[in-house]
């Protein structure tokens, strides 16, 4: 799948998920997409094994206007992620454009504090299923779960199920 000419945006914060930052990242470039490591201040995040992000740009000055797509990874970041205004945001922004949001394990809590998941599927990690529900969504246990522009997934190991299933999405967009 060719997704030449399509920018996505990944979000970093300290204490990411490693896995469900870096394959996105290199899944898309493969496919050719131009992705963009966008933090909330820091010039670069380390993960929650140590393995450091340099970031591309901060989120409050990205345009929504200028992106096909963002993918939330797991991991702590989340959990500083949505306390973050211009990220909620962006991410709302995103979805009422009907633009790929992607959420991964605990990324889902960032789609919670956007305000966007009433009457919408998705899954997570169990740890914030309650927190999915009580924001609205019917929470499904699926390795990756697609609801219109959203796309969801569980856990690492969901991934190769997860970037297809992104991918898919993408290349339905104009």
């Amino acid at each position: 799948m060719n997704l030449q000419g399509k920018r996505i945006a990944i979000l970093a914060e300290r204490q990411y998920e490693d896995l469900e930052l870096w394959y996105p990242k290199l899944r898309l470039e493969e496919a050719r997409a131009e992705v963009v490591i966008a933090g909330t201040g820091e010039p670069e995040y380390a993960s929650k094994h140590g393995y450091p992000v340099r970031v591309d740009a901060n989120v409050g000055d990205l345009d929504p206007a200028d992106f096909a797509g963002v993918v939330v990874p797991g991991g702590w970041a989340p959990d500083y992620l949505r306390r973050d205004e211009k990220v909620t945001a962006f991410v709302a922004a995103m979805d009422a454009a009907d633009k790929m949001v992607a959420a991964i394990c605990h990324g889902g809590s960032v789609l919670v504090s956007a305000g966007i998941l009433r009457g919408r599927q998705m899954t997570s990690v169990t740890a914030i299923r309650d927190d999915l529900i009580n924001a609205g969504a019917t929470w499904v246990d699926a390795e990756t779960v697609v609801d219109r522009n959203l796309v969801s997934a569980r856990r690492p190991g969901d991934l190769p199920a997860f970037l297809p299933a992104i991918i898919a999405v993408l290349a339905e967009e104009p």
